[in-house]
């Protein structure tokens, strides 16, 4: 069980993206650090930052100017040309100076001289979130890549939808990265495009973070989503053996369903489901048997689920269309696609999520958007109204560790919870 003294240490509730933390200043807003003369320094406890042993040297940190190529840079920072030369040769191998970015910061480390003028002796070069470029003059010229320490952290948080799922769990504090993760494991079960007013979530999850920035979001330990007054919830558990599923409802059952809720990310439906609808063209009432889902040209379209391409063809009113079996039971149709998704053609396989075409206006149609239809049995059945049925569900011999698994997510919870109440309700009206 998480105490609540470690639970501190990792950081609870929506906080600022860096995990709770002050975030650490950027590199053009850090001071100058005078060095230290070496007969001063206990080798012993001298800090290391990729490999360089800063306690010796003053650091000016900088960004990536416009028109910054590497040789006019080590101009700036009092270097040669020869020696940048030298240091473009050691890099062939490990990194091309060319690939250097307006906006990275960069750090600069002097060694004093007994002239009084400071010696660059390393350039450090932010690549990415992750990793470094070193450029070492002492004892050099070499050039290494080295990685950024980066720390796993555990957070709950607790988020209402007012808005969106992106921004409410911004403007809570919070990474992101969470709703796009969250959005991932209910993609199965809840139609984000369709969250009403209200909606809520609550997880705990990972992340992994650097220089006090989220880089990414591990796994959701625990999540509840309220939807409509329904609650839907999701805990983390590999069963291992290849299993494609990680997140199980409360009984077991996995949140990864046979069908996506919708083939694309739309802006709207822009027609139902209708046995009677008056249709925008020829103005006569005909059955429509479909959802249109309103989108921008050329946005991607995926196949709910897995199966076999029966047809990829121009179909007259219906366009550039894909027909798909996905089983005895189920089969569904794109139309009006602007065009084919690389390779589909029939007799092909698709998998679940697989692009098969993208969002057009061919056919009789008055804008671009997505014609979707599903067939049961080979009668239509409304896409939006339709049971998505479940994937196989966690075997009974791994039950026993599920349940523990649930267990010690309710405990990282419950620790959670407490931390997060107690800064809210403790440490905020005193301003700490």
């Amino acid at each position: 069980m998480i105490t609540v003294a470690a639970a501190l240490l990792m950081m609870a509730g929506c906080t600022a993206p860096g995990g709770g933390n002050t975030p650490e200043k950027p590199a053009s807003e850090r001071r100058a650090k005078a060095p230290r003369a070496k007969a001063e320094v206990d080798t012993t406890a001298m800090t290391y930052e990729h490999g360089i042993p800063v306690d010796l040297y003053s650091v000016d940190d900088g960004v990536v100017e416009e028109g910054d190529y590497f040789s006019v840079l080590m101009e700036k920072l009092g270097v040669g040309q020869t020696t940048a030369n030298e240091l473009i040769e050691a890099s062939r191998k490990v990194f091309d100076v060319k690939d250097i970015r307006v906006g990275n910061h960069y750090h600069a480390y002097y060694a004093p001289d007994t002239t009084g003028d400071d010696n660059l002796a390393y350039f450090v070069y932010d690549r990415d979130r992750k990793s470094v470029v070193v450029f070492a003059l002492e004892d050099g010229p070499k050039v290494y890549i080295d990685q950024k320490e980066s720390v796993s952290r555990l957070h709950y948080d607790e988020v209402t939808i007012n808005s969106s799922l992106w921004y409410d769990t911004q403007k809570a504090g919070c990474t992101p990265l969470l709703a796009i993760r969250l959005s991932d494991i209910y993609a199965w079960t809840i139609d984000f495009f369709g969250l009403q007013k209200g909606d809520s979530y609550k997880a705990v999850y990972e992340t992994e973070e650097c220089d006090g920035q989220v880089l990414e979001v591990g796994k959701v330990y625990y999540a509840s989503f309220i939807h409509a007054g329904k609650e839907y919830q999701a805990y983390y558990f590999d069963e291992g053996a290849g299993k494609g599923n990680k997140y199980w409802n409360e009984k077991g059952e996995g949140s990864r369903k046979a069908f996506l809720k919708a083939p694309l990310k739309y802006s709207r439906i822009s027609s139902g489901f209708s046995y009677a609808r008056r249709h925008p063209v020829t103005r006569r009432v005909q059955p429509h048997t479909g959802v249109d889902y309103a989108a921008p040209k050329g946005t991607p379209v995926v196949s709910i689920g897995d199966g076999v391409v029966t047809a990829a063809h121009y179909a007259g009113a219906g366009g550039n269309t894909v027909h798909i079996k996905h089983d005895r039971v189920y089969r569904t149709a794109y139309l009006h696609l602007s065009r084919y998704g690389k390779g589909i053609r029939p007799g092909v396989h698709v998998t679940q999520g697989q692009v098969i075409g993208y969002v057009g206006s061919t056919g009789r149609s008055t804008g671009p958007h997505l014609d979707f239809r599903i067939w049961e049995n080979e009668k239509p059945v409304n896409p939006l109204k339709m049971i998505t049925p479940p994937a196989e569900p966690i075997s009974q011999k791994n039950m026993p560790a599920f349940e523990k698994a649930k267990k010690r997510a309710f405990e990282m919870r419950d620790s959670l919870q407490v931390v997060s109440y107690y800064r809210q309700a403790v440490l905020a009206p005193l301003g700490e």
